[in-house]
C-alpha cells in the first residue's frame, strides 16, 4: 500500500475536495483505495455522507491506539473506496499526544500493523495547520500531494511547507518526496492566477501536475449531498479535472507500486 498525504497549512485550498475526488477517481479505475480523514472538521466524512453518528471509531481512536484500522474503517458509498472518519475528538489530540510515546509515528505504526493486502493506496486528509496530526501523516506517507490554490497568498505559504517537509525528511520521514503540486481553484479569466500559475511552475517545475482544478459550481454543490463531484456530476469540468489529475497522479507513481495495483 502507498500512502499519499494531502497537505497545506494554508486552509481553504482545497484539500479535501481534492483527497475526496481523487480518492473516488482511483477507486472507479480500480483501485483499492483507503481515505483518512486527519482533520478535526470531518469534511471529508460529510462530503463522503457519513453521519457523525455512524462515526463511532475514527481517526482519534486510531491514534491513540484505542483500536486498529481494521476497525475504524467505515464503507462509503462509492465501490472500492473505504473511510477511516473523523471526529471532534481529534481536535483535542494535538494536546493529548504529546505525552504519548512516539507520538510522532503514531499514525504510520497504525498503517504498519495492517494488511496490505486489502488497499492498494491511502489518501490522508490532513488538517490546515502543520501541527502534531500533519506530521504524523508526513511520517506515515511515502509522497506528498499538494493542493494550492491560485492566489497572492498561497504563494507565501507554500515556502513554510517546503521547509516543513525538509525538517521531516532530516528528522522522521527520509523517504517522504513530493508526488506533485496540484493547482485549484483556478479561473483562466482571472490575469493573477495565470500570474500564479506561472510562477509556481517557475518554481517548482515538473513537481506542479499539468492539470488544473478550475473554480466550479459543481464542485462546491457535492459535498452538501453527501457526495464526491464525480458521482454528484461526473461529467462538470471539476469532475474531468480530478479524473485527469488522477490519470497524471498514478503516472508519477514508481513502476513497482503500479505493477503491484495492476
Amino acid at each position: 500500500m502507498i500512502t499519499i498525504c494531502v497537505a497545506n497549512q494554508k486552509g481553504g485550498v482545497g484539500k479535501t475536495t481534492t483527497a475526496i475526488n481523487v480518492g473516488t477517481a482511483l477507486a472507479a479505475m480500480g483501485w483499492r483505495t483507503l481515505l483518512i480523514d486527519l482533520d478535526p472538521q470531518g469534511n471529508a466524512s460529510t462530503g463522503l455522507g457519513v453521519h457523525h453518528g455512524d462515526r463511532l471509531r475514527s481517526s482519534y481512536e486510531l491514534l491513540t491506539g484505542d483500536c486498529t484500522l481494521a476497525e475504524a474503517v467505515i464503507p462509503t458509498k462509492v465501490p472500492g473506496l473505504d473511510l477511516i472518519a473523523a471526529t471532534v475528538d481529534l481536535s483535542g489530540a494535538e494536546i493529548e499526544l504529546v505525552d504519548y510515546e512516539n507520538r510522532t509515528d503514531r499514525l504510520r505504526l497504525a498503517l504498519g500493523a495492517a494488511a496490505d493486502a486489502r488497499w492498494d493506496i491511502c489518501l490522508i486528509d490532513c488538517p490546515p495547520s502543520l501541527g502534531l496530526l500533519t506530521i504524523n501523516a508526513m511520517v506515515a506517507a511515502q509522497s506528498l500531494l499538494v493542493p494550492l490554490q491560485c492566489e497572492f497568498f498561497a504563494l507565501e505559504g507554500l515556502s513554510q511547507l517546503l521547509q516543513t517537509i525538509e525538517r521531516i525528511r532530516a528528522k522522521f520521514n527520509p523517504s517522504l518526496g513530493i508526488l506533485g503540486v496540484a493547482l485549484t481553484m483556478y479561473d483562466r479569466r482571472n490575469r493573477l492566477t495565470e500570474q500564479v500559475a506561472q510562477d509556481v511552475r517557475a518554481c517548482l517545475g515538473n513537481a506542479v501536475f499539468q492539470t488544473v482544478i478550475p473554480r466550479n459550481v459543481r464542485l462546491s454543490e457535492a459535498p452538501s449531498h453527501g457526495l464526491p463531484a464525480l458521482i454528484y456530476d461526473m461529467r462538470c469540468a471539476g469532475s474531468e479535472a480530478y479524473m485527469a489529475l488522477s490519470r497524471e497522479l498514478l503516472g508519477r507513481l514508481p513502476p513497482l507500486v503500479q505493477a503491484k495495483a495492476a
